[in-house]
């Protein structure tokens, strides 16, 4: 097992700007308004030859705090602090101590790990005056440090690396690479968390009725029936032209990230409204990116009445008219409806996305499409198909040899696909068509 460190500190005192200089990674959300950090997020870091995990916390708010989010982002705080093996408060040496600081550091007091105290934003490494006052703090030594320009950070993590448990030389846990990544996208408030943590058994992403709640993106690894699994919540995605403030905008961005390394993306769709345009962008961002793709219409125990229901199926036929090839599951995240059932629609996406067509099987369909007849003609031309293998998988490729490719429209194009679909199990899976031109042989009609 990797060691934990957990970043934690009031609001706005640079932990995401030093995540992202020990991580060496620009994907905790750094900005400068206050707890944009809300949720923990999880990273991979490496120091003197040691991996450790680095888990970014929301700002810790005062109980007394107006905000919301306080609550739970305190919470969330607590949780990655009992969980760490070295714990590293960051706290402001430009403002000095704040009622903020003195109340994190009494709940890090009752920490069983080490904490280290890091005073940050001391750009001067030689100015070691702002730091008498933290020792008040009862915490320890207080360490200067510049994590937007890397003073101290070096030697800090020197530290750290020594109160790390001793390396199992016998450990033989398997690495992540082996599992399969699912990206849980949708629009905002469509029940994405409250999925995430009915799957994973346990409260990792704060669950909100706030709309955009879960402004980073947050992953787990768990293991279910033998096969081991990254689950990855992302940020709600917002229309663009609705996206008031830029750390939304960085939220989106790194939904895409994630379906960019995403095997399987399950779209969570909120029933009480039905399929939305925005729904259907999301899937365009999956498709083009590989994914797979299976549609999970949540909410579903609050439709009261069959034309509801209805109402909502007629939505998703009309506005996935396009992709009819992604199948659909009814789920309340709430109450735990047929949850159980999508590990095998993950898995038989999955599986259909790495689907190796024979060449024989293919060119087989390619004849029976010539028997049928249908083709394409354009002053005096006509399309012919000779040869069809497959180039690609995940998500499946072939590529087609023809005489004439820029005979082939949108229109021939759905055609080949709704043919490949009927004669190969490809739900779930987008398939990638390309077509090359093929030399004219003598006596060829071109």
């Amino acid at each position: 097992m990797k060691p934990i460190v957990a970043v934690v500190g009031r609001p706005n005192v640079g932990k995401s700007t030093l995540v992202n200089r020990v991580a060496e990674e620009g994907n905790a959300i750094v900005h400068e308004s206050r707890g944009v950090t809300r949720d923990r997020s999880y990273h991979e870091a490496d120091w003197a030859g040691r991996s450790f995990i680095l888990v970014d916390t929301g700002g810790i708010e005062p109980l007394k705090s107006d905000d919301v989010f306080a609550t739970p982002i305190r919470d969330q705080a607590l949780l990655a602090s009992e969980e760490a093996d070295v714990i590293l408060f960051v706290v402001d040496g430009s403002t000095g101590i704040t009622e903020e600081d003195e109340s994190v550091a009494r709940m890090l007091k009752r920490a069983k790990a080490p904490v280290f105290l890091l005073v940050n934003k001391l750009d001067n490494p030689a100015n070691t005056d702002p730091l008498w006052e933290f020792y008040s703090l009862g915490v320890g030594e207080p360490y200067p440090i510049s994590a937007a320009h890397g003073h101290g950070t070096g030697d800090v993590l020197d530290l750290v690396v020594e109160k790390f448990p001793p390396e199992d030389p016998f450990d033989e846990e398997a690495t992540d690479d082996d599992a399969l990544n699912v990206a849980i996208v949708g629009r905002p408030n469509a029940g994405k968390s409250s999925l995430f943590n009915k799957i994973i058994g346990q409260e990792r992403s704060i669950v909100s009725d706030v709309a955009g709640t879960t402004r980073d993106a947050i992953d787990t690894v768990i293991e279910h029936d033998g096969r081991r699994y990254r689950f990855v919540d992302t940020a709600g995605m917002r229309k663009k032209s609705v996206v008031r403030e830029d750390v939304e905008y960085y939220s989106i961005v790194r939904g895409l990230r994630v379906m960019e390394r995403a095997d399987v993306a399950l779209l969570v769709i909120d029933s009480t409204i039905g399929v939305t345009e925005q729904d259907q962008k999301i899937v365009n961002l999956a498709i083009e990116r590989g994914c797979a793709v299976v549609a999970l219409l949540n909410k579903w125990d609050l439709l009261n009445s069959d034309r509801e229901r209805d109402n909502v199926l007629d939505s998703f036929e009309t506005r996935f008219s396009y992709a009819s090839w992604i199948p659909y599951l009814r789920i309340s995240a709430l109450t735990g409806r047929a949850v159980t059932k999508i590990w095998n629609m993950i898995d038989t996406a999955a599986a259909h996305r790495g689907l190796a067509v024979s060449t024989s099987a293919l060119n087989r369909l390619l004849t029976q499409m010539r028997e049928f007849g249908h083709t394409v003609t354009k002053n005096r031309r006509r399309l012919r198909m000779h040869y069809v293998t497959q180039t690609g998988k995940n998500p499946p490729a072939f590529t087609f040899f023809v005489n004439h490719t820029d005979l082939v429209d949108d229109t021939y194009r759905r055609y080949i696909e709704n043919r490949m679909r009927e004669a190969f199990d490809l739900a779930g899976t987008p398939i990638r068509l390309r077509f090359r031109n093929k030399k004219k042989e003598d006596g060829e009609d071109a």
